[in-house]
This record gives structure tokens, C-alpha cells and sequence, in this order.
């Protein structure tokens, strides 16, 4: 961007245009109708004054200029000699430009409730699609305060740079009738505006860098609260909370140091504004009164004029700088919905049907960054569809990662992930994604309730009967049923952020009732009963064995004992496939790296 931030104007409209298309720019039309009606009005105030001097219109003809243009327009009215008629002009001129003033006000924020809703629904459209690296490269703090803060502070800036187009328009009118009745009035005011604007120069680039810095200041607070909150329980039950607002008062004295500064210039602008523009409109009614020998009626009018016009100005001032403190957000979003076109997770048309055949990996190579050492090389295996196979290693040997592939959250640095002999990158990414039922050790809970956290709003449990059976079929199989029906709300029960309601083993089987829920073709458990206390396991455990011959299981798991009954098994070191075959095979096998493994687990 230019040094210059008035030489951006037309750069910054062009990315709202982006958005709102040509109609923003019937804000401007509708403000120049206004003005066009006012300024009519202000002129009527000629014949008016000089008929006054005088002690009837028709006496106070003017020779030459506006006053005799407007005389004659007058008499051809027939309205000349009448005084009645000139206030009702002037007055029909005022009521007319409030009703256009209105309208554009009216329509300008028509226009900001529909960027808002554009904005913020493209963009959670564009995060429901960016690819998992790219999500991993940024904290949760930084999705929201662009999609939540930097966006609202977008909008503001969008009604002040409308503001700005607004009072351009007016001060360009303004001056231009004060030209028109004076016409040395009229450039006196021209050249002192312009000399104003100059001088006010600095504060828009000192204002806009403080903007800068604001909206990248507010990401980082937005990050620090996040981990506070979620780190809530610990911070507080250890006592180091304190540590933590060390850091959070630090960012926030940086954000209000930089919107006191920001406050300061903009104060200054108005306060300025009204002094500076009433001292030179006496300055120059002195030289059109003393020094040229104008006449007084013309005068009175072009003050009108000039106030106007010259306030106009300075107020494109304070809307520009209020502008420039909200123009570190517009470039934020702007930036952020670039990036969100290059890191747009890529798609394509294949559609997939019910997966038929099975999984298949061939000669699989992965890293997070060139510059990082492998997590997958050359992995091969085949997961054939209604079997259950287990991924096993130590914490490290790339089996989430692997599971990431099989989604198709990661693509492959080299190989293949082939889905019913159908490569990866053909597939309809949700196509097959709906297939698949997926339950981490890090449970997914949402505030509502617990009907709603299983059923994900797929209708009205309260009112749907068929789908309240469900959702209980589903607790049953994930063995919360129980526990949910003695609760006084029932499956209505509010279960608080991230499940706080509840102990780590209910959200975890609330969790699990989800995913049994939606009947996936592909089940995964990536550590899904790490949480689950001996007796809860064991009924996870006859879930999944129910599932057997069914659907596709894939089990991720460091105690085996949740991976006895499945049909095969895939042990994986330092992101190598180093041993595969049936669980009881591996485990009886002599000098097998898994069954030394299940001894050290004391398992039979």
C-alpha cells in the first residue's frame, strides 16, 4: 500500500464493490439529489435577501449572474413578484433533500447489514473448506477475531468510507454554488480546504498505522483468552491464573494505548473543525466586504455556502480518520479471504457410493514441511470394507496421521489413498466424508443439549418421535442411555461448554452415542476410551463388537485391550509399517515386536 492512505481510496472501494456490486454507489446518487435539493434551496435565498434590501422582489431585478438567472427563472413562473412563493420553494427544496438524505442513509445501512451477513457467511463457508494445514498453522484465536471482530470493525469502516463518498460529494456542490454566487468567495474557499486537508495529512497515516496494529493486536488477545479459558480448570486448581494475566494486561495495555491515540487524533479533527471554519469565513467576508465592495445579499449567501462546504471538508477529515481506524480490519479480512482462496481445500467431482469394496494405502510417503523429517515412508496396507483392523505403535509412529490421510483431511506427499479402487484426489470430498463416523480422545461437545449434541440439530427430538428413538437407540449402544434417563431434563439436559456438565467418561460415551448415531460406513477410534474408566470400556468394547461384520472399524489404540476382537492389526514405529497380521497370529508369534508389546500390557 501506498504511503499516501488517500491514494488507497479507490483501491479500498474496489473491495467493497467486491462484495456489493455497483449499488453501493447509489448511496452517493441519492446524497447528490440531497444536496442538489439543499443547494437549491440555499440559492432561493438570493432573490429572497434582495428583495428584502429592497422591499419587494420585483424591485431588487439583478443585472447579471446567478441572481438574474434565478430572477428570470422566476418570472417565468410567473413567481418574480412574489415572495410566498420563493420560501415555499425553499421550503419544499429542504423537505425534499431530507427525504433523499433519508434514503441514502437508509439504503447505506441496507447495504451494511447485507456486507455483514455476506462477509461473515463467505467466510465460514471458505473455513469449512481451507485445508488442515493450513488450520494448523494458525490458532483458534486468530478464525476468531477475523470472522468476529476484524469483520465488524470492517463494517464500520464501510459506513465511514461511505460517509467520506457522502460529504465529498457535498462539499463539491457546496463550493461549486459558492463559486457560482462569488466566484473570489468561492476559490478562497477551495484553495483553504485544500490547505487543510494537507495539513491533516500526517494524522491519516499515523491513524491507519495505529489500525494496523489494533486489528493484529486484537488476534493475539483473542488467542491468549482462548487458552486461558481452556485452560481454565488447570490455571485455577494450580494457582498460576497469575502467570497468565501477566501476559493477557500486557496485550491489552498495548490495545488501549493504540485506540487512545486513535481517539486522540480523531478528537482533535473535531474539535478543530467548527473554530478554524467560522475564523476564515470572517477572514473572507472582511475581504468581500471591505477589500472588494461587494454587495451584502450574495455575501450572506455564499457564507451559507461556504460553512457548509468548508465544514463538509473538515468533516471528510474526521471521516476519514475514523475510516483509516477501522482499515486495519478491511485489510485483515481482505487478506484472509486471499489466503483462503490459496489454501482452499482442493475438491473433485467423483461422487462415492456406499463404500463397497474397502480402503487401500499404496506407497504412502508424508511430512508436515519439506524441511521436517518423515512421519510416513512407503506405507502399504488394505482395510477391506466391514472388517475392523487396529493401528498400533507408540505415540509418534503416524497413525492419527495416517487416519488423516484416510479422511482425506492430508493428501500424500507420494502414493496413493484409494477409496473402493478410487484415488483420493478424484473423490468428492463429502461424498465420502458423511461415510464416516470419527471419535478422538479429545471429545467434540457442543453447549445444548444432550439430544442435540447426538442428533447434531437434525430436527426437533422434543416433537419427533422417530428421531427421539434414535437418539435413544444410539445412548443405549454407547451405554449413556442409563445414566441420561435419570436426569430430571432427560435428553433435553443442558450440558454446558465442552461438556463441563459432565465427567471425562460420559462425554466421551456421549461422544461415541454421536457417531452411532449417523450409522457410518467407516467407524475410527482414534484412543476413544483412553478416558473411560475399566467397566465403561467394556461396554464400549461390546459396542464395537456388535459393529463386527457390519461396518468398517478402524481402531486406534496404546491398551490393547480394546483391540482383541478385531481382524487384523497394523504396528507402525517411527512412521514405518513394520508388523501386520491377526491379533492372535502377532501375539503368539515368536520374537514379534507386538507381542512383546501385549506382555507388557499383561494381556492373553
Amino acid at each position: 500500500m501506498h504511503q499516501n492512505p488517500i491514494r488507497d481510496i479507490p483501491h479500498y472501494l474496489r473491495v467493497y464493490q467486491s462484495y456489493l456490486g455497483a449499488r453501493m454507489y447509489l448511496v452517493f446518487a441519492l446524497t447528490l439529489a440531497a444536496v442538489f435539493a439543499e443547494g437549491l434551496g440555499l440559492l432561493m435565498l438570493l432573490p429572497l435577501l434582495q428583495g428584502m434590501d429592497t422591499g419587494a422582489a420585483a424591485d431588487a431585478e439583478p443585472t447579471n449572474g446567478i441572481g438574474k438567472l434565478l430572477h428570470d427563472m422566476l418570472a417565468g413562473f410567473g413567481w418574480a413578484d412574489s415572495t410566498v412563493a420563493i420560501i415555499l420553494i425553499i421550503t419544499i427544496a429542504f423537505i425534499v433533500k431530507g427525504s433523499l438524505l433519508f434514503g441514502a442513509n437508509a439504503f447505506n445501512a441496507v447495504l451494511r447489514a447485507q456486507l455483514l451477513r455476506e462477509l461473515k457467511g463467505r467466510l465460514f463457508d471458505d473455513y469449512s473448506r481451507m485445508s488442515y494445514r493450513y488450520y494448523a498453522e494458525r490458532d483458534t484465536g486468530y478464525f476468531i477475531n477475523v470472522i468476529n471482530t476484524q469483520i465488524t470493525q470492517m463494517l464500520n469502516s464501510f459506513r465511514s468510507l461511505m460517509q467520506l463518498g457522502s460529504q465529498l460529494v457535498s462539499a463539491v456542490i457546496y463550493i461549486g454554488l459558492a463559486f457560482v454566487v462569488t466566484w473570489r468567495f468561492g476559490l478562497m474557499a477551495l484553495l483553504i480546504g485544500l490547505v487543510l486537508l494537507f495539513l491533516f495529512r500526517w494524522l491519516s497515516i499515523y491513524v491507519r498505522k495505529l489500525s494496523r496494529r489494533s486489528a493484529t493486536e486484537n488476534g493475539h488477545l483473542s488467542k491468549l483468552l482462548i487458552q486461558f479459558l481452556n485452560a481454565f480448570k488447570y490455571l485455577t486448581a494450580t494457582g498460576q491464573a497469575a502467570h497468565v494475566r501477566t501476559t493477557v494486561m500486557a496485550s491489552i495495555r498495548r490495545l488501549t494505548e493504540y485506540e487512545m491515540r486513535r481517539g486522540i487524533a480523531e478528537s482533535f479533527t473535531t474539535a478543530v473543525r467548527e473554530p478554524i471554519t467560522v475564523v476564515f469565513i470572517m477572514l473572507i467576508v472582511l475581504v468581500q466586504m471591505v477589500a472588494l465592495g461587494q454587495p451584502l445579499a450574495p455575501i450572506l449567501v455564499s457564507i451559507l455556502l461556504f460553512y457548509r462546504g468548508l465544514n463538509t471538508i473538515l468533516s471528510l477529515q474526521s471521516s476519514w480518520l475514523a475510516a483509516l481506524g477501522q482499515i486495519g480490519s478491511l485489510e485483515m479480512v481482505r487478506d484472509e479471504f486471499a489466503a483462503q482462496r490459496r489454501h482452499k481445500e482442493p475438491n473433485s467431482s467423483r461422487t462415492l457410493s456406499d463404500l463397497s469394496q474397502g480402503i487401500s494405502l499404496r506407497n504412502l510417503h508424508f511430512s508436515y514441511a519439506p524441511e521436517l523429517a518423515p512421519v510416513l515412508s512407503n506405507i502399504s496396507l488394505d482395510i477391506p470394507v466391514k472388517t475392523s483392523v487396529a493401528l498400533v505403535g507408540e505415540s509418534g509412529a503416524g497413525k492419527s496421521t495416517i487416519v488423516d490421510l484416510l479422511t482425506l483431511m492430508l493428501k500424500p506427499d507420494q502414493g496413493q489413498v484409494l477409496i473402493d479402487s478410487v484415488p483420493g484426489d478424484q473423490v468428492e470430498l463429502s461424498s465420502w466424508r458423511r461415510q464416516i463416523g470419527y471419535v478422538s480422545q479429545e471429545t467434540v461437545i457442543f453447549d445444548d443439549t444432550i439430544a442435540n449434541n447426538i442428533c447434531m440439530w437434525d430436527g426437533d427430538t422434543s416433537t419427533d418421535s422417530a428421531l427421539l428413538e434414535r437418539v435413544r437407540s444410539a445412548a443405549r449402544q454407547a451405554y449413556i442411555a442409563d445414566f441420561v434417563e435419570s436426569l430430571t431434563e432427560g435428553y433435553q439436559t443442558l450440558v454446558g461448554d465442552r461438556g463441563v456438565r459432565l465427567s471425562g467418561g460420559q462425554r466421551q460415551r456421549l461422544f461415541i452415542a454421536r457417531e452411532l448415531f449417523r450409522e457410518p460406513n467407516l467407524l475410527i477410534l482414534d484412543e476413544a476410551t483412553s478416558a473411560l474408566d475399566t467397566e465403561s470400556e467394556r461396554y464400549i468394547q461390546e459396542s464395537i463388537d456388535q459393529l463386527k461384520g457390519r461396518i468398517t472399524v478402524i481402531i486406534i489404540a496404546h491398551r490393547l485391550s480394546t483391540i482383541r476382537n478385531v481382524d487384523y492389526v497394523y504396528l507402525f514405529d517411527r512412521g514405518r509399517l513394520v508388523e501386520h497380521g491377526p491379533y492372535q497370529e502377532l501375539r503368539d508369534t515368536e520374537d514379534s515386536r507386538f507381542g512383546r508389546l501385549v506382555a507388557l500390557q499383561s494381556l492373553y
